[in-house]
């Protein structure tokens, strides 16, 4: 088969896989996105903090990661639900990513069905898939692929469904027809900068994980949360939501998804700050079975419900 022929066939079985979006970059264009001065930057400032993971030197070659790869295809699932964050000083936040079942789990089976559909088309095909899992910069391949763009708050946003997306990647041996990079859309709505309670946005397009209420609440594993994060924590537990709810584009363009285990665990939605403070491992263990917050162990569940609840 042609290039087209077999982009075709990729981009229709992703589709009928459960993927609502699907787009294609050829890793020998030469982008002019300049993302990896934006990376190099970053890691300069520090504002990976101690997510050491971030400055994996493949993260800044794809070739680097299989050698073999020729192109990219980019996948966005939909998991927004309407449900609302609870109202009221006894309740804790929980970002909505993780209100259903892990994505690793919903997006690694789909992508792994992808792969291996692919691979037996042609005993020559050879294809990996990534769903956060590797040194990939998925957001900047899903704006090369077409998929949406990076936002001010380093969110990928597409034009259908806002920035409540899950990213995942199949790579492959194959040359395939590339999409348009996706064009930038924020214009000169800085919202997202202005509602950030911790201020982890200092300019656009840039997060301080050392500033941002998601990476303290997921990825500090310190006893105690820093001073001026703790007194900003305005019932967040697991990750934060605060900078995707203002955006207009998801105001306006959020719809719910079709993947019913995105729907969220019932004790997810409104959990009791009191209850999470005195889980017991039992209770964590089986509250967050199956979760993407199961990263979160037990004694930062604790730590995140005591800081509120101390305010």
């Amino acid at each position: 088969m042609t290039p087209s022929q077999w982009t075709g066939i990729i981009k229709q079985k992703a589709l009928e896989l459960g993927f609502h979006k699907v787009g294609i970059a050829d890793v020998d264009d030469n982008f002019d996105d300049r993302a990896t001065n934006h990376l190099n930057t970053w890691l300069a400032l520090g504002y990976h903090s101690d997510m050491a993971w971030m400055a994996n030197p493949k993260r800044f070659n794809i070739r680097d990661c299989w050698p073999e790869v020729k192109s990219v295809i980019c996948v966005a699932l939909n998991y927004y639900t309407p449900h609302q964050h609870p109202q009221g000083q006894e309740y804790g936040k929980i970002s909505r990513y993780g209100w259903g079942r892990d994505y690793h789990k919903v997006m690694g089976k789909k992508l792994k069905a992808l792969s291996q559909w692919l691979e037996s088309q042609d005993n020559s095909i050879k294809t990996r898939y990534y769903v956060d899992t590797g040194p990939i910069q998925d957001k900047v391949w899903a704006q090369r692929s077409g998929i949406g763009w990076i936002a001010k708050n380093s969110n990928v946003i597409t034009r259908e469904y806002g920035s409540w997306v899950f990213l995942g990647e199949v790579l492959t041996n194959l040359s395939l027809i590339p999409d348009k990079p996706h064009t930038q859309h924020c214009g000169t709505c800085k919202s997202c900068l202005d509602a950030c309670p911790t201020r982890a946005i200092p300019q656009p397009f840039v997060v301080d994980a050392n500033r941002c209420i998601a990476y303290h609440t997921i990825e500090n594993k310190a006893d105690t949360l820093p001073e001026p994060i703790a007194a900003k924590l305005e019932g967040w537990v697991a990750g934060c939501d605060i900078c995707q709810e203002v955006c207009p584009w998801n105001q306006r363009f959020a719809q719910e998804t079709d993947v019913a285990d995105f729907q969220p665990y019932p004790d997810n939605i409104a959990p009791k700050l009191r209850d999470l403070a005195n889980m017991s491992l039992e209770e964590w263990d089986r509250r967050f079975r199956g979760s993407a917050l199961r990263r979160i162990k037990l004694e930062r569940w604790q730590r995140n419900a005591n800081a509120n609840l101390e305010k």
